[in-house]
């Protein structure tokens, strides 16, 4: 059964604890009303003791979008679920923040999960995406040329925080689900339209991989991911291991690194040891190329006199004395 699946997903990645309060993302389509009715339905067993926040993000792109929100609200209310909804116009923030409709819809979402989570005083945020959606990440990544992290796709768990509990089930699996429970979810449209990067690899890559090169691309790439995953882990603890041996001052805008000891280092973790003092000043590495890494590993290795990089308005490194330096310049 589906629901076993899920449930073993949960025990396998240690998702939920009980007691813990999780606020989920509802659009109502397939596979979140999916997420929502296994996981009231565990809960209702009594194989999980959690409580559930649905929270749900009115796009106001479609016509229906006003519908999809009374459908959530009244799948919640004949459950006594919890239920907070809030209408944004993604078009009119895409346009102010120059973004994309869909990376801006995904960053006003998590925004909103986040404040439902704080309103709430809870734990887990839990996402549907499933092992297609993981699929079409990595895909995705391949094609924009990406480094191992972006081959380890979509993580079941991510800073202890976010959750997929779908992340190992099939989307015809969920499809099957919600037919014999009878949830008659949403159907948005806007997936089946192919201008949008995402919906050109699930629509028309996958289907063509599929019937031309391997019928088990799905399977194929999530194994790829889970031994990317399994082989970062250990490459992202043996670089704070050797970050701690580097450091010879940390603070909240300057981090000092012993340089000939950095210099003798693999270039792999040379790579890593500079994305992670990036990361611990600016909260991100966004933005930090390939390049970028190899003309700072460079500029270590010539240690010539006072040299320094600028690979952003926020940063500075600073090689000077034996010592690799990088500097917050501009708050992000």
């Amino acid at each position: 059964m589906l629901k076993e699946e899920v449930l073993n997903t949960i025990k396998k990645y240690n998702l939920l604890e009980n007691n813990d309060k999780v606020v989920v993302g509802v659009s109502g389509g397939p596979d979140s009303i999916c997420l929502v009715d296994i996981l009231y339905n565990l809960k209702k067993e009594g194989k999980i003791n959690f409580e559930i926040i649905v929270a749900h993000v009115n796009h106001m792109i479609r016509e229906e979008a006003d519908s999809d929100e009374e459908f959530v609200r009244k799948y919640c209310e004949a459950r006594a679920i919890a239920f907070e909804a809030k209408k944004l116009n993604i078009e009119k923030i895409a346009k102010s923040k120059k973004l994309g409709t869909e990376e801006a819809g995904r960053e006003e979402r998590y925004k909103f999960f986040n404040e439902v989570l704080e309103k709430y005083d809870g734990d887990k945020i839990a996402t549907a995406h499933t092992k297609c959606d993981n699929s079409e990440t990595v895909l995705m990544n391949i094609l924009r040329g990406t480094g191992t992290s972006g081959l380890k796709g979509i993580q079941a768990v991510r800073d202890k925080k976010y959750i997929k509990p779908l992340i190992e089930i099939d989307r015809t699996d969920i499809e099957k689900y919600c037919e014999e429970k009878e949830l008659n979810p949403r159907h948005d449209k806007t997936n089946d339209e192919n201008i949008y990067t995402r919906n050109k690899v699930r629509n028309i890559l996958i289907p063509l991989i599929k019937k031309e090169f391997n019928p088990n691309i799905i399977d194929t790439l999530n194994r790829l991911s889970e031994v990317i995953t399994i082989d970062n882990d250990y490459l992202e603890k043996e670089t704070k291991k050797v970050f701690n041996e580097l450091v010879i001052k940390q603070e909240k805008e300057e981090i000092i690194l012993n340089l000939k000891e950095f210099n003798k280092k693999h270039e792999a973790i040379k790579a890593r040891i500079i994305l992670l003092c990036i990361k611990k000043l600016l909260g991100t590495s966004n933005g930090i190329g390939k390049i970028h890494i190899k003309d700072i590993i460079e500029l270590c290795a010539n240690n010539i006199g006072n040299k320094y990089l600028t690979p952003n308005k926020s940063l500075k490194i600073l090689v000077n004395r034996g010592k690799m330096y990088f500097f917050v310049t501009k708050k992000t």
